[in-house]
This record gives C-alpha cells, sequence and structure tokens, in this order.
C-alpha cells in the first residue's frame, strides 16, 4: 500500500485503508454484474491509475475530463488526479455534442476519458488526447510514483453548471473545500458504522458526487454505486436490506413513488433519504413520510460544494417544506435589493460563507458577477428565516413575480399544481400585464386522458392560496422547455406565453 503523497484528499481515503483494508469501500451494481472492492483494494485502483495517467503525461494543473456512466473509477480517477496535482472534470454525458464541446474549450483538458456507450461522442470532440475506459486499467503499470507537491488550496474539481442563460461556466473547487464538503455531509447524515449509501445520480453533479458519495467514502461508509438512477433497481436495492441512505431529486423522487412497486416494496433497512432541491413539492415529501421514511433536505449549488443548509432526518417530517440550518462551518444572511439583512420572517436573497464555497469559475476568477462577494456567495435564491434560524427558500429572485405591488412566488403555486391528479409537469411564470404589471401563468403538462381543464385546476388552487396569487390563465402544452439538465428554461417559456392569449 503505497503512501499517499502530499495530497490531503487522498490522505483521507488512506487513512480509511490502513484503518481496515477488508471493510467493504465501493460496490458497482450493474445490469452486466457486479463488482465489490474493498478499502485496500480501492486504494491499490488509485495507486494504479495514478501511475498511469503520470505515465501517459498527465501533469499539476492539467485537466482530466471524463465521460461516462457512474463507475467506480470516476472517483480513482478524482484521487489519482488529487494526488498528481491535475484537476478532475466529470462531464455530463445528457449533453448533445455541440454543448460538450462548448465544455471542452473552455476547461482545455489534457486528456479525456470515456466509457464504451459514450465512444461515438467522444471521437467527435475536438482538443484532448482521448483514452477509453476500458484501456485506462488494461495492463499494470509499474512506473515508479512521483506525486508533486499538493496542499489543501491546490485545485482538484471543475464542475459545469448547466449553462441555461449562456456559456455553462465550471466551478472550481479545491481539495480542502471537498474535505470541508466531506465534514459538512458527515454531520448533515451522522454516518454511523451500520451505514451503507445507494448512490444512483450521476456522478457529473456535485449533488451525485460530493452530497453522499465521496463524504461516504471518505468517512469509510461502504457506497453502493447503480450506473444510473433507474426506480426498479433503486426500490429492488432498498428492498434487499443493505442501503441506510440515499439522495433522490424531485424528478427521481416521483419516478420512484409512481412506480407500481411503490406501496408494497419493503422499505429494509432504509433509515431515510436526502433530496437536493431548493424546493421540493410537499406531495413528495408527503408520500414517503407516510411511509416513515423521513426525506432531509440538502440545499446548495454547483458553487457551494454543495452542502450548505441542511433540514436533518430527525426534524424532516416535524418541519416538512422547511430546508433547515447552516452546517456548522457555514454562515447564513438574507439581503434586501439594497444589500441590507433583512429580520426574521421577511424575505430576502440566500447568502452563503463557507469553507466548502467555489474558489471561482474557471477562466472568471475574481471577475465581477461570479456571485462572489467578500468572501459571501449570492445566490439568487429567496429564502426567510424562523427565529429559531430554520431557513425556508421561497423561489428564484429572477422568477418572483410581482403583481400589483404584491410578490408572488411561482415555486408556492407549482407545488400545489404537481399535487393535482392529471398534471405530469407545470411551470409558473410572470408574464406582462397593462393594469396590474405582471400576472402569473401556469403552464401544464397534463397526463393523457386525464380531463383536466382550466376549471379543475384554478377550483383547485382556489382555496389554497390568496385570490391575488391565482393564475390568471391556465396554458396546456405538450411540454416544458428545458436545458440538457432538465431544469425548465422559465425565460423562453414567458416568452412564448407573453405572445400568447389562448388558454385550453
Amino acid at each position: 500500500m503505497d503512501a499517499a503523497g502530499p495530497s490531503p484528499l487522498a490522505q483521507a481515503l488512506l487513512r480509511r485503508a490502513a484503518d481496515d483494508a477488508r471493510r467493504p469501500a465501493l460496490s458497482l451494481h450493474a445490469p452486466g454484474g457486479s463488482l465489490r472492492l474493498d478499502r485496500g483494494q480501492l486504494w491499490d485502483w488509485v495507486g494504479q491509475l495514478t501511475r498511469q495517467l503520470q505515465q501517459r503525461g498527465l501533469r499539476a494543473g492539467d485537466r482530466l475530463a471524463w465521460l461516462g456512466l457512474n463507475h467506480p473509477l470516476q472517483l480513482a480517477a478524482l484521487m489519482a488526479c488529487s494526488r498528481l496535482g491535475a484537476i478532475f472534470v466529470p462531464l455530463n454525458f445528457r449533453l448533445a455534442a455541440a454543448e460538450l464541446q462548448q465544455v471542452m474549450d473552455d476547461a482545455t483538458p489534457a486528456w479525456l476519458v470515456h466509457d464504451a456507450g459514450h465512444a461515438e461522442v467522444a471521437a467527435v470532440l475536438r482538443g484532448p488526447n482521448r483514452l477509453s475506459q476500458d484501456e485506462l486499467m488494461v495492463s499494470p503499470c509499474a512506473q515508479e510514483l512521483v506525486c508533486p507537491p499538493t496542499d489543501g488550496d491546490t485545485p482538484v474539481l471543475l464542475v459545469y453548471t448547466s449553462g441555461t442563460t449562456g456559456r455553462p461556466r465550471g466551478a472550481l473547487h479545491t481539495q480542502a473545500a471537498l474535505l470541508a464538503n466531506a465534514r459538512a455531509s458527515e454531520w448533515a447524515h451522522g454516518f454511523t458504522a451500520d451505514d451503507v449509501v445507494l448512490s444512483t445520480l450521476p456522478l457529473f453533479h456535485v449533488g451525485g458526487l460530493c452530497i453522499q458519495t465521496l463524504p461516504a467514502l471518505l468517512a469509510g461508509v461502504p457506497v453502493i454505486l447503480h450506473p444510473r438512477f433507474e426506480p426498479q433497481a433503486w426500490l429492488d436495492e432498498v428492498a434487499g436490506g443493505a442501503p441506510t441512505l440515499s439522495l433522490l431529486v424531485p424528478a427521481t423522487i416521483r419516478a420512484v413513488i409512481e412506480h407500481r412497486a411503490w406501496p408494497t416494496v419493503p422499505r429494509g433497512r432504509l433509515r431515510g433519504i436526502m433530496t437536493g432541491s431548493s424546493t421540493v413539492p410537499l406531495h413528495y415529501l408527503q408520500a414517503f413520510h407516510a411511509r416513515g421514511i423521513p426525506v432531509g433536505q440538502v440545499y446548495g449549488s454547483t458553487e457551494t460544494g454543495p452542502v450548505s443548509v441542511v433540514l436533518k432526518l430527525n426534524d424532516a417530517i416535524a418541519r416538512e417544506g422547511e430546508t433547515g440550518w447552516p452546517h456548522p462551518g457555514a454562515q447564513v444572511r438574507l439581503l434586501d435589493g439594497e444589500g441590507h439583512e433583512v429580520p426574521p420572517g421577511e424575505t430576502g436573497e440566500v447568502c452563503l460563507q463557507a469553507d466548502n464555497l467555489m474558489r471561482g469559475y474557471w477562466n472568471r476568477e475574481g471577475r465581477a458577477g461570479d456571485g462572489l462577494r467578500e468572501g459571501w456567495f449570492h445566490t439568487g435564491d429567496l429564502g426567510c428565516q424562523a427565529p429559531d434560524g430554520c431557513l425556508r427558500i421561497v423561489g428564484r429572485a429572477k422568477d418572483m413575480i410581482i403583481s400589483g405591488g404584491e410578490n408572488i412566488y411561482p415555486a408556492e403555486i407549482e407545488n400545489l399544481l404537481v399535487a393535482l391528479p392529471g398534471v405530469l409537469e407545470c411551470a409558473v411564470v410572470g408574464v406582462p400585464d397593462e393594469r396590474w404589471g405582471e400576472t402569473p401563468v401556469a403552464a401544464i403538462v397534463a397526463q393523457p386522458g386525464s380531463g383536466l381543464s382550466a376549471e379543475v385546476v384554478l377550483d383547485h388552487l382556489q382555496s389554497r392560496i390568496a385570490r391575488f396569487k391565482l393564475p390568471r390563465r391556465v396554458v396546456f402544452v405538450e411540454s416544458l422547455p428545458k436545458s440538457a439538465l432538465g431544469k425548465v428554461q422559465k425565460a423562453q417559456l414567458q416568452r412564448g406565453l407573453s405572445g400568447s392569449s389562448s388558454g385550453t
């Protein structure tokens, strides 16, 4: 078992291997077969991969891009980069080739590693040397490993945002930031010696990588990895009795609770799940809570690590719909439009300060408009705090509708709409109005054959929200415009609805 070198991130993983090399670390459960690594074997993979990459010329400061479904090699490659002082760049395999090329042009990686399923896309991308995942570990590498100087301030992870309003931007994270985020995650989950994490979300997001998966490995908690999320596979894994924790986002929560097996599948040892979105429909939370499975929340973003504000599992049911409290190493401020802190109970922009914030955007560090101001990250989200400090996110600042001088938060209306039978998807945006300035319009994707109408929708909302919040129009659409990451592009929807007056 070779030394980790000066890399603090790799040293943290090595300590776990040194504690108990035979304890399970990471398992891949895939349709084509399973792969199981104990702590010692995982560290051996890291060493082998580090040698391979160094032999191929990867040097300190170089970028290594990765394009493929979830695999243990991705995590080993991240650790190898930390030892070499290189920067790991996980790529979103859902992007089109032209969108991936934008990322490649910005990150300028020295190498691109891809799996077999993404070989064709990788072949058309310009710039880096290419290497298949299978080639990477095909033969042992006996080259002597010489690790360059690295420390906590050494950049190690470059994760790109979706770029819904322009070219994608890469958030740059250091080794110290990833370790700080891992400590925040350990606090958030209260990891125990009996825990097993089920990881199914894509590792190209900080959500899939940094909320549970990497922190669990660094804490010595075994991880079961799926190549990608499939509701049947998730339910089967839970019913099998191994996982105690998992992470789902609203879209995957919905896929689970709408699955035919959901009402009867055993919960096994699952003690709770976390979700990583700023706002989650109460209907989704209640479906899990009704079965005694608490749904905690981790609030943050690509830029914040992402673990920033946490609703722990033991508070999840009592504080249903809340966002939680900042982790011990984080601070939260809510600011009004003039930059002044708002009192408890009032709404302001959520600003965060913590050790796990990004250093800045790649090629844009220190520029105005990157969200970092005097060590605080301005999220663009709107929230309010209870007297005990518990935060609740009410929506995005740019999405807020001001109608007749009243503030309307689309997320509040959307959460009610998604609970209405027959609503598959929905989005609420403000459109110009001569009298009120703006009025809310609801765009709904209805389930075929549901018979849903505008009248039914408005009747559902009438007794649940104030009259001034009611949508002035309900428009049924075949689909909502989305980015490659599945986020609704509200600006595009708003433009379309502003020129439309029909509401059926």
